[in-house]
């Protein structure tokens, strides 16, 4: 069983950054794929970018390409999200993820654990 906890959310101006933190219990954390979704009032869930077991391997939603990165420190438990030059389009409530397999998808149905999302906010 894995657990996971959001942190870092919050309320910042467009062009700022913030850096997302999914913290991870459970031994077998380091083993899956994990991700960023989405969800912002209104809208469904969507994909932002996943990392594979080892952080080798990244994908992103072509609407943050260029400005998040993720990364994950399997010796933390952690996985992160890295937000540069935000947009108002940017403001949701994020979710961590994580997958049953070392590769990660776009798709929701492909994670089977979740965290309970954190806020963030971009003001224009």
């Amino acid at each position: 069983q894995v657990q996971l906890v959001e942190s870092g959310g919050g309320l910042v101006q467009a062009g700022g950054s913030l850096r997302l933190s999914c913290a991870a219990s459970g031994r077998t954390f380091s083993t899956y794929a994990a991700a960023w979704f989405r969800q912002a009032p209104g809208k469904e869930r969507e994909f932002v970018a996943t990392v594979s077991w080892s952080g080798g391997n990244t994908g992103y939603a072509d609407s943050v390409k260029g400005r998040f990165t993720i990364s994950r420190d399997n010796a933390k438990n952690t996985v992160y999200l890295q937000m540069n030059s935000l947009k108002p389009e940017d403001t949701a409530v994020y979710y961590c993820a994580a997958a049953g397999s070392r590769w990660g998808t776009s798709r929701k149905d492909d994670y089977y654990y979740w965290g309970q999302g954190t806020q963030v906010t971009v003001s224009s």
